[in-house]
């Protein structure tokens, strides 16, 4: 089956040229000429990706991208313009999983494109499973119990919650805005501190377990990944 991917760009050369490359490739691309038509398309198609470019007439891709991802987690693959670090670390903070400067090689437009997209099918098969296992670790969501060497370890609700959504996508960062997103209902009150502060009640927990290493590990400037005892060595 075909994988979906719409292209958001305003500038018509640009989007041709990434059609042209990725139905090479097989896949089923669709065009949004702007902000305000890609957030419909979004919400009325399953896309498998998409790629958005920064730089819109309306509404900016920043701001596209936030509110995709208020209610999906298609993998969005950001172009710019600038070569600006303080603009890639906003895009990842707001929930982009890659960045692409323009001018760019077709080429290696393709190559993250089909990264992206065998993460994300990873991630699909490894969430279909309610149990998930690293090492003597033990995460189980229906029963909502985690256990290291068969120990119960003791978490308050968001503490499993928090766990259990960075255990189930190994290989993402989550950005404190998206956990909020993810797991506190709107009419909760949030706060960046509160995640930190969970974290860190996480660490606690099943170090005293006996769990040697770390479980979820600190991004510098961005969020939270899952640490599993094979990234420590």
């Amino acid at each position: 089956m075909k994988s979906k991917i719409l292209v958001v760009d305003d500038e018509w050369n640009m989007r041709n040229l990434v059609k042209i490359y990725l139905s090479k490739e097989n896949f089923q691309v669709d065009e949004a000429v702007d902000g305000d038509e890609a957030i419909k398309m979004a919400r009325q198609i399953p896309y498998d990706l998409m790629v958005l470019d920064i730089m819109l007439p309306d509404i900016d891709g920043w701001e596209v991208c936030k509110t995709v991802r208020k209610s999906s987690q298609v993998p969005i693959l950001m172009l710019t313009a600038r070569n600006d670090i303080k603009d890639r670390v906003h895009g990842l903070n707001l929930g982009a999983d890659d960045y692409l400067i323009k001018p760019f090689a077709p080429e290696e437009l393709v190559a993250r494109v089909n990264v992206l997209l065998r993460r994300q099918h990873v991630e699909k098969e490894e969430t279909n499973s309610n149990q998930l296992h690293f090492g003597d670790l033990s995460i189980d969501n229906e029963s909502r119990e985690v256990r290291h060497k068969g120990v119960l370890v003791e978490l308050t609700p968001k503490e499993f919650d928090i766990l259990y959504s960075v255990a189930s996508q190994p290989k993402r960062v989550f950005t404190r805005e998206i956990l909020l997103d993810k797991i506190w209902d709107n009419d909760e009150f949030r706060d960046f501190r509160a995640i930190d502060t969970h974290v860190k009640n996480i660490r606690e927990k099943v170090r005293k377990v006996g769990l040697s290493y770390n479980p979820i590990k600190t991004v510098w400037g961005v969020g939270y990944k899952f640490n599993t005892q094979e990234d420590q060595t």
